[in-house]
C-alpha cells in the first residue's frame, strides 16, 4: 500500500457511531470530527486555541467542507462532542486507521530473522494524562506501539497504572500479534501474558524486576556466575555476548547483553527461551561521571530465529512509545499541560492525537512542529491530507 491510496482518515472517523439524539442536531457528525482533527493537525495544543483556528479559517472551511449550516461549531459545542462522544467506538475506528497505516509499512522496527522472516517489533506501555488527572480521579491510558515508526496501534484507558495488566487482555484482543515480538517492563511480566502472546503465535520479549521475587532472584543468584571462566563453564551456560559503543547526546553508552539457556528448564516460565542480562554503561563527557544500570529479561525468541545484535534493538526500540509517541504528545501537542478534564475528552483527544503523529510519521514528517507549521498555515493541504479534501 503506498502513499498515495492507503486510506484516509477521513473514510475512518465516518465510522465513528454519532451517540446524539436525533432532535437538537445542529451539524454533522463527521462535519464535528473532521473540525477537531484539522485543528489538531495544524499543532493547537487547547480547545480554546482550536476554536480559535477554526473561527480563523471559517471562510474557507465553509467553502470547501459544504456544511448543510453554513457556519462553524461554537467551542461549547466542540467540547460537548469530546465530551460525549462513544470513545469505545472512537478508539476502535482510530485503531483500525493506524492499523492499516501499519499494514502499508512494514519496514520500521522490524529486523530480518535468521529464516529470512519479517519479524516486527510493538511495544506496551502507559501513560498518565497529568493536567487531565485530579488527586481523586487519574487519567492512565495504556497503548500498544509499534517499534521505531510510533504508530499506535490501539489505546484503552484504565484507573490506575496497577490496572494496565487487565487493560493488556483488552489491548492483545484488538492488535496483531502473530508473527509480532511484544515488548513491555515489568509490570507485565505475567505468566497469563506470556501464555495470551504465545497462543497467538507471537513472541514476547519482558524485563524482570522484584515485582515477581521468586523468577527475579533465581535469574539474580544464577547470573552472578557469569561470564563464564572456562570452557566447560561455557558450555554448561551456553553462554552468548553482545556488545555495543555509541557516543552521542554529551555521553558515551556501552551496552552489554549476555544470554543463557541453561535456566530455561529451571524457571518454568511459559515458552522461555533465553535469559537475559543487559548492563548499561554511560560516562557523562562534561562532567566525567559514570553510571550502570543492570537489568535482566526473558523472552520466548530462540537463537536459531534471531541474534543477540537483534534482540539488543528490539530492547532500544521499546522506548519508541516514550520518546517518540508520549514526549510528542506532551510537549509538542501540549497533552500534560491541557486542563481538559471533562467526560472522554481527554480519552478522545490522546486517541486523536495518535492517529494524526502515526500518520504524520507515515508521510515523512520527522519532527512534528515543522508538520504542525507547514498544515496551520495551508488548510487546503491540512483537510487533504485527512481525506476531507480528494485529491
Amino acid at each position: 500500500m503506498s502513499k498515495e491510496n492507503y486510506t484516509t482518515l477521513y473514510a475512518f472517523l465516518a465510522d465513528v457511531p454519532d451517540g446524539r439524539h436525533a432532535q437538537g442536531k445542529r451539524y454533522e457528525w463527521l462535519y464535528l470530527l473532521t473540525l477537531l482533527a484539522a485543528a489538531l493537525l495544524a499543532g493547537q495544543r487547547s480547545l480554546t486555541a482550536m476554536n480559535h483556528w477554526l473561527q480563523q479559517q471559517q471562510g474557507e472551511l465553509l467553502t470547501t467542507l459544504q456544511p448543510k449550516r453554513r457556519c462553524l461549531p461554537s467551542l461549547s459545542t466542540l467540547r460537548r462532542v469530546l465530551c460525549e462522544v462513544e470513545i469505545g467506538g472512537l478508539e476502535a475506528c482510530l485503531a483500525a486507521y493506524t492499523q492499516a497505516l501499519d499494514q502499508g509499512d512494514p519496514i520500521p522496527g522490524s529486523v530480518i530473522t535468521q529464516a529470512g522472516e519479517r519479524l516486527q517489533g510493538q511495544a506496551l506501555d502507559g501513560k498518565t494524562l497529568c493536567g487531565a488527572s485530579t488527586p481523586g480521579a487519574k487519567v492512565h491510558l495504556v497503548s500498544v506501539v509499534r517499534h521505531e515508526s510510533a504508530t499506535v496501534l490501539a489505546q484503552t484507558k484504565v484507573a490506575e497504572k496497577h490496572d494496565e495488566r487487565q487493560a493488556a487482555k483488552a489491548l492483545f484482543n484488538c492488535v496483531p500479534l502473530a508473527g509480532r515480538l511484544m515488548t513491555m517492563d515489568a509490570l507485565h511480566t505475567q505468566r497469563w501474558e506470556a501464555e495470551t502472546i504465545l497462543a497467538a503465535h507471537g513472541h514476547y520479549l519482558m524485563v524482570v524486576k522484584p515485582n515477581q521475587r521468586t523468577l527475579y532472584q533465581d535469574i539474580q543468584y544464577a547470573v552472578e556466575a557469569l561470564p563464564p571462566l572456562n570452557r566447560y563453564e561455557q558450555e554448561y551456560w551456553d553462554y552468548q555476548r553482545h556488545e555495543t559503543h555509541t557516543r552521542g547526546h554529551g555521553r558515551l553508552e556501552r551496552r552489554t547483553l549476555e544470554s543463557t539457556t541453561a535456566l530455561n528448564d529451571y524457571l518454568t516460565w511459559p515458552g522461555v527461551a533465553q535469559v537475559l542480562r543487559r548492563t548499561c554503561w554511560r560516562q557523562e563527557l562534561r562532567t566525567k561521571a559514570i553510571t550502570q544500570e543492570v537489568h535482566f529479561g526473558v523472552t520466548s525468541l530462540e537463537r536459531q530465529t534471531v541474534t543477540l545484535a537483534d534482540l539488543e534493538q528490539f530492547w532500544r526500540w521499546h522506548w519508541t512509545i516514550e520518546n517518540a509517541t508520549h514526549y510528542i504528545r506532551d510537549v509538542s501537542m501540549g497533552e500534560d499541560a491541557s486542563q481538559v478534564r471533562s467526560g472522554n475528552a481527554p480519552q478522545a483527544l490522546a486517541a486523536l492525537r495518535n492517529a494524526i503523529i502515526s500518520a504524520l510519521r507515515l508521510e515523512g514528517w520527522s519532527y512534528m512542529p515543522n508538520a504542525f507549521r507547514h498544515f496551520a498555515s495551508d488548510l487546503q493541504h491540512s483537510l487533504r491530507f485527512i481525506g476531507a479534501l480528494s485529491t
